[in-house]
């Protein structure tokens, strides 16, 4: 399709500065202060989404920050391709471990860094620059809708009511997502399937306030030294999750179904050198990539407490907080897990301190399938970009809202990501290759023509 690689070809550097705009806007959705970024952010979308041809561009409100939907519809006899991305982004800190202002984007070795280039600007701007070559060659081949929410990396709480509200405008064949990883740039893939997740903060109280640690050190509990242990019996020598019933719906893989995935091209030792680390650590009896696919996880995400400033300070802290997350597999349900951790945890408290157990947000595990005719128009766009077959794999990471896109609207979604692991998405020098955001516009514009073609 030449004409796709020719529309990119001249428009290369207009793309990148437009993408580089987006990527200026601090749309950090989990901090109050920018507010008003995460809004200006979603106007700039509405904005883009009109300059490239769509109509009834709206923000529409939620209880939180809004959705900003778009459509072009040519023949409603036509396949609807619904188009879901995020437009805000994870926090940035800690900011001192940026090699370059996470706001200020800069281009090194053919990579944009910036908070956000991967997760999710970069991937979903491509949907929309995509659809703009579709309508400036005039080869749109079917209907498209644009949802680009902003509150996707604070669990997307008002998206489940958005959805429910608006079922008919949201009416569409499938759902096409870019918010994921491909193995690499020489091996493409296709994930089907996603982990999903419970996020909780957990606070431990002694004392009603700061003592002195030679006066009280000894005879009084210490909620950091409570809150380690309860932390560290949560899993046995194993790395197996002790909390009762945790396992209890997770649904184990076959012997044949465990050796298809463990073929997909997985080098241990580059994997090892890229985190620079001795060695992996996971639960006993499973592959690193079944660690992070097919396997359950807890994980603390934060630990503070006490005295955490320049020099010392001899204090017994009152309080201890940790923000803890469990990944979750089939048949895993986030509301149950955050039950049976909230009771646990209580559980296992010493009458020495008071546990408060605060659940943030989560969602469920889905798998997608792959033998749709979505699927197959994206892995055949996906061949013909890349010049291979794209693998099928699953992910390790959590988007909530595709099972709520199977619950609420009853529709599969194709995720099609063109990022990398090796992104640092979520860590200080997030990037996202310029070679991967390019052939992400050509790939989802063969995806259209496939897609249309094969429901002929």
């Amino acid at each position: 399709m030449q004409y796709i690689k020719d529309y990119i070809r001249q428009n290369k550097d207009r793309f990148i500065q437009e993408l580089i705009d987006l990527l200026k806007i601090p749309s950090v959705s989990a901090d109050p202060k920018h507010s008003k970024d995460v809004f200006n952010c979603a106007e700039q979308v509405k904005k883009r989404l009109i300059e490239s041809g769509a109509d009834n561009v709206e923000v529409c409100p939620t209880k939180g920050y809004p959705v900003v939907y778009g459509e072009k519809i040519i023949d409603k006899n036509l396949p609807t391709v619904l188009v879901y991305g995020h437009y805000d982004v994870q926090p940035p800190d800690p900011l001192d471990l940026w090699n370059s202002p996470p706001f200020e984007p800069v281009i090194k070795n053919e990579k944009i860094y910036a908070r956000g280039a991967a997760d999710d600007k970069g991937q979903f701007y491509m949907h929309i620059k995509a659809f703009e070559l579709m309508m400036r060659t005039n080869t749109l081949p079917c209907n498209i809708k644009f949802m680009i929410e902003g509150e996707e990396e604070v669990g997307s709480d008002n998206l489940g009511p958005f959805l429910e509200a608006n079922k008919e405008k949201l009416n569409a064949d499938v759902i096409l997502i870019s918010d994921t990883s491909m193995i690499a740039n020489d091996v493409p893939s296709l994930t089907v399937g996603l982990r999903g997740l419970s996020y909780v903060e957990v606070e431990v109280t002694g004392p009603n306030r700061d003592l002195h640690s030679g006066v009280y050190g000894g005879a009084v509990a210490n909620p950091i030294n409570i809150l380690c242990e309860m932390i560290a019996s949560l899993k046995d020598e194993n790395n197996h999750i002790t909390i009762p019933g945790f396992y209890d719906d997770v649904v184990e893989l076959s012997a044949e179904e465990r050796k298809a995935l463990n073929s997909a091209p997985f080098n241990l030792d580059e994997y090892k050198k890229h985190l620079d680390i001795e060695d992996v650590h996971g639960e006993k009896g499973y592959t690193t990539i079944e660690h992070t696919s097919i396997r359950p996880t807890l994980d603390v995400n934060g630990i503070w407490g006490g005295y955490i400033g320049e020099g010392a300070k001899t204090v017994l802290p009152s309080k201890a907080y940790a923000k803890i997350s469990m990944r979750l597999v089939p048949n895993q349900n986030h509301e149950k897990i955050t039950e049976i951790f909230q009771k646990h945890f209580e559980s296992i408290a010493p009458k020495s301190v008071k546990v408060k157990v605060k659940p943030h947000h989560g969602g469920n595990p889905i798998v997608t399938p792959s033998d749709s005719v979505a699927y197959k128009a994206a892995s055949k766009a996906m061949e013909q970009s890349f010049g291979k077959v794209p693998v099928p794999v699953r992910g390790g990471g959590s988007v909530p809202i595709v099972a709520q896109f199977k619950e609420i609207l009853g529709l599969d979604s194709v995720l099609m990501g063109f990022g990398l692991d090796s992104d640092a998405i979520h860590s200080p020098n997030e990037h996202y290759g310029i070679f991967n955001y390019l052939i992400g516009i050509e790939t989802i514009a063969l995806f259209f023509k496939n897609y249309a073609e094969m429901n002929k």
